[in-house]
Formats: C-alpha cells, structure tokens, sequence
C-alpha cells in the first residue's frame, strides 16, 4: 500500500507542486522528525513498565514496548492492536488473566489521556485567543467539548460497567449475555486502575505518556518544516489530535484513513492543500517505519526471551530465581 501511494505521487498527472515538495525537502529536518519520533517509541517502554509491572527488568520492558508499538505501527484501531502483543507476551509468562486484562484497560485510557486533555486544552487556548492560530468557534470550542464530555464519560464508565454486571450476573448463565460478565468486569477494574495510577502520581508513567504523545506530535510538526512550511504549533498539534482519529479506520497502520483525516483537519485549519498533503505524507513515513523497523527487532529479541525463559524453567532447582516475563523475579518451588 505504501508502494502504490508512492508511485500515484511520482507519477500521477497534476501533481507537480507536491513533488516538488519532496524534491525540495529539508534533510536536517527530516532527520529531526526521526529522532523525535525514536523518542516516542522510548518513551512508551517507561509508561508500560509503570503500569503492568515495576519488578519487571528495563531490559525486558523495552522487547515487549518497543515490540507492541511495531504491532501498533502496522494495526489499526487506535493502539487496541499494540495492546494484543503485548496481552499474548504478559499471558505467555504467567501474569493472570484478570491481572492482564484490568491493566489494558487501565493502560488503554492512560495512553489516551494526554491527547485528550491536550486537546481540551488546546481548544481553550485557541478559542480565547492565548494560543495563536485561530480557527473559529466550530474548530476551537467543539473539539473542547467534546473532550470534556470524552473525560466526564471515562469517568462514569466505571460505575455503567458494574451495574451492566451486576444485572447480566443476575439473568444468570443460561443469559447470552452472561459471557459479557468478565469484559465488565475488566473494564470496571481498569478505569479504577487508570485512576490509581494517576493519583499515585509515578514520575515515570507521567514522563513515558507525555513523552509517547508529544515527541510523535514535534515529529508531526518537524514533516512540515522539512517540506517548506511553517504553520503555528498550537494549529497543527490540534489538526493533529482531530486527524488521527483516522487511526480507528481497520486497515494495515490505518493507511489512506489517518492521511485523509490529518489532511482534512489541516484543511479545515486553513493549511494548502498541497502543503497538508506533503507533510502529512513525510509523517506518516516517518510514523510507520521506525516503529516498524524497531518493533520487528525487539519483538525478535523478545521470542529469544521466552525461549530462553522456558528452558530455564525446565532445568532450574529449587530455590533458583529467575526473571519471569510479566511478574518479574521469581524463586522457584518444585
């Protein structure tokens, strides 16, 4: 999919000016669009390890982050397909079902917090006029709302899901319904997790979730200064966390969805055409690749792992420790 955008973008008729953006392109900034975007793929290793497991290695934390992030890189549904790796890694070395399943959750609406928090508070700025910009009341004050009323949702959905449980429980097993119960259960726990975990304030999971959105946000922005443009932050940052809804459209990395809804907000921004389409293009080279490339090695390191884990299992004595993925050092009781 990928070699077919970029042979309709050399080829194609009347696209002339937009190759000429890319012929143009800035390398030293291109470069910097990289290396911030490297440092979005770190940064969620720390906001993983502060959430499944603090006993688990940084090592180990790295193959399993970095791995889920390549998953997220070539699976859509806004991270849900990042978060499978990573349940298949956790299962795989012996953390709990119900443990596993309350820390998605939990991990889920914690990476999706800061973008949409920023986005309330960039609707704000942009709307009172602190932030420059502009944009109109429909683009300012709306998307404000609507993250409001996204945070104000997240918070009653714990109290939504119990009662769902507490009346499929009641209907009892014969109900169709009844298979429903555990997913209730999970999400209830997850957002009182989610909730937990922000009150406990960890320095590492608040550095790993802002650093995960912001460094992919300053790769956003570097794409459009290599091509030759120079739009105000606040604008494009907001563009951004409107456009990648785009991310939920099921198709390999969200391809052709998240490209038509970051370059329809820019659009809707005020940005050309032209230059929207340029930019966004780079970026999303850049925002697949790299996770890609990084996610395939670690997720090959992280197969070594377990293998080696399982051996070590099988020919340790009792009293022996080793470090268990998903639970981190254990002795061994046989």
């Amino acid at each position: 999919m990928v070699a077919v955008v970029v042979v309709v973008v050399t080829l194609a008729p009347g696209l002339g000016e937009l190759r000429r953006r890319f012929a143009e392109a800035q390398p030293l900034w291109i470069v910097i669009g990289c290396a911030f975007e490297v440092l979005s793929v770190l940064s969620y290793v720390p906001a993983f390890r502060s959430v499944f497991c603090r006993r688990m290695s940084w090592a180990t934390s790295y193959k399993i982050g970095v791995a889920e992030e390549g998953a997220g890189a070539l699976f859509p549904l806004g991270g849900a397909g990042s978060l499978a790796l990573g349940v298949w890694a956790l299962r795989r070395g012996g953390m709990p079902v119900d443990e596993i399943a309350r820390k998605t959750v939990a991990f889920f609406l914690l990476t999706s917090a800061p973008s949409v928090a920023m986005l309330f508070l960039l609707g704000v700025g942009l709307a009172v006029g602190i932030l420059p910009g502009g944009g109109g009341v429909l683009l300012t004050v709306v998307p404000a709302v609507v993250a409001a009323g996204g945070i104000a949702a997240t918070l009653g959905l714990r109290r939504v899901a119990r009662r769902a449980e507490a009346r499929v429980r009641r209907q009892g097993e014969g109900s169709r319904w009844f298979r429903l119960a555990p997913a209730l259960v999970a999400t209830a726990d997850g957002v009182q997790e989610a909730i937990a975990q922000l009150r406990q304030a960890d320095p590492l999971l608040i550095v790993g979730l802002v650093g995960y959105l912001v460094f992919d946000m300053l790769a956003f922005w570097a794409s459009f200064r290599a091509v030759g443009a120079s739009p105000e932050l606040p604008l494009i940052w907001m563009a951004y966390l409107i456009g990648q809804l785009g991310n939920w459209i099921p198709v390999p990395g969200g391809i052709g969805g998240v490209e038509l809804g970051l370059v329809g907000a820019l659009v809707l921004y005020g940005l050309p055409a032209v230059t929207a389409t340029a930019g966004v293009l780079l970026y999303r080279v850049i925002e697949l690749w790299i996770p890609s490339v990084m996610g395939i090695a670690a997720f090959a390191q992280l197969r070594r792992l377990l293998k080696r884990e399982t051996e070590a299992i099988n020919i340790c004595n009792p009293g022996d420790t080793i470090e268990i993925v998903g639970l981190g050092p254990a002795t061994i009781d046989r």
